[in-house]
């Protein structure tokens, strides 16, 4: 129980993460002249030396050639994914607002989740979709709709 109290807390305290980049890439593009994509290039290079630090600092063993090849190809769509949601914080967050944007985040972020379970598509365990995540999931599209126009 105890690992899972912990779990949750470091799941909510990634989507404030997220909350938090979004809202500073937005204002970050403002104050590169409005422009989205130098936002989010030095955003991105603010990740790669973050990494770059933590695998100076930490020295894990490198993975070995083979295990790079074997990879599948969705393994490797994370970074312009990632690049592409850096720059929808820095378009979109000061148009929408933080609440609205990241309120349609997750509910994109759930409905292809609920397909992705279902499925079991990029290597994850089936988790079949149900009445109770199909209700979850119009809910959190009813906060949206709460979010935008209440």
């Amino acid at each position: 129980m105890g690992t899972t109290i912990i779990l949750i807390l470091l799941a909510l305290l990634t989507g404030c993460c997220i909350a938090l980049q979004a809202s500073a890439n937005s204002s970050f593009r403002s104050n590169l002249g409005n422009q989205p994509l130098y936002a989010a290039y030095f955003s991105i290079c603010g990740t790669f030396v973050t990494a770059s630090c933590a695998l100076a600092l930490l020295q894990p063993p490198p993975p070995s050639w083979l295990a790079i090849q074997q990879t599948p190809w969705w393994n490797w769509i994370g970074g312009p994914l990632g690049a592409l949601i850096v720059l929808a914080g820095a378009t979109l967050t000061r148009e929408l607002g933080a609440a609205l944007f990241i309120a349609l985040v997750i509910a994109g972020q759930l409905l292809c989740s609920l397909i992705l379970d279902h499925f079991a598509w990029i290597g994850l365990p089936r988790h079949s979709v149900t009445p109770g995540r199909l209700v979850g999931a119009l809910l959190v599209l009813a906060g949206v709709i709460c979010i935008k126009y209440l």
